[in-house]
């Protein structure tokens, strides 16, 4: 599972999510076209870029929960994000953000913000799923490109890794269980942060790859949850795939980091075409 030649520029994490204050909760950002896939930009991408808007605008330094719903997609360029605080309180407050591009609204999301103390160990994780065995090393890069030949502009910037275990579906050997494996690292190795976990649960292929082959599966809501910060290194990720249902499909992602601690988890509602 070798990449084809990967483009040299890569932009960080950091710097393509970045935004320029124009006044009290307004803000300029640049959708990056490197972080599309097909020419569409990532939905985990975007709600990132609104939810730096939001902590930029409050007391609070993470989201800890995010809803998103992806009204229209923007094109790479330009968008305006506004925030709008709903309570503001001491130990967590609550936001509405959206996204817009040339007066048509694209992305409308509601967040919790709080600050999370680094050093958060679990009370009890029992309900939690396994993370596998599997190491980053062990793991395969994926290509940059769908089986049906659309560009995946954004692999060629981040490192997606999967498990040998839940590859089938490279060589057109889908194991039927609905489930993705390994490990994600950012552009240049940059340390995972709370803003680019809204990323990371969003990050993966479909899981349905699993079942059968899909083209592009537009996310319709993402919602994420951020649990602690991350050490420094990749984070391993399990895709898991729900119900498939009048081209309906319902996710869920964990994202573990490098030290085994739970630091992320995502739901998506997604589009797309089967059978």
């Amino acid at each position: 599972m070798s990449p084809e030649t990967i483009e040299l520029e890569r932009r960080p994490f950091s710097a393509v999510s970045a935004l320029v204050p124009q006044g009290p909760g307004c803000f300029d950002g640049d959708v990056d076209t490197r972080w599309t896939i097909g020419g569409k930009p990532n939905g985990g991408y975007l709600l990132a870029m609104v939810g730096r808007a939001v902590t930029w605008s409050g007391p609070h330094d993470h989201v800890i929960a995010a809803s998103a719903h992806y009204v229209r997609s923007p094109e790479p360029g330009p968008v305006s994000i506004s925030v709008e605080a709903l309570r503001v309180g001491r130990s967590a407050s609550q936001w509405r953000g959206r996204m817009d591009q040339d007066g048509e609204r694209c992305v409308e999301a509601l967040f919790t913000t709080a600050h999370i103390e680094p050093d958060t160990a679990p009370y009890w994780d029992g309900g939690a799923p396994d993370r596998g065995q599997a190491s980053f090393e062990e793991c395969g890069r994926i290509i940059p490109q769908l089986p049906d030949g659309v560009t995946i502009s954004i692999m060629q910037q981040v490192e997606v890794r999967i498990d040998p275990s839940t590859a089938g579906f490279t060589s057109g050997q889908p194991s039927g269980r609905g489930e993705l494996r390994g490990w994600l690292a950012l552009p240049d190795d940059e340390v995972f942060s709370a803003h680019s976990l809204l990323y990371a649960v969003d990050s993966f292929p479909p899981a349905t790859l699993d079942v059968e082959s899909a083209g592009w599966v537009p996310t319709l809501e993402l919602t994420a949850y951020v649990r602690a910060l991350p050490v420094p290194g990749p984070v391993q990720i399990l895709q898991r795939a729900g119900l498939v249902q009048a081209r309906r499909l319902d996710e869920s992602c964990f994202v573990w980091d490098s030290a085994g601690r739970l630091v992320a988890q995502g739901t998506q509602l997604a589009g797309i075409r089967l059978g």
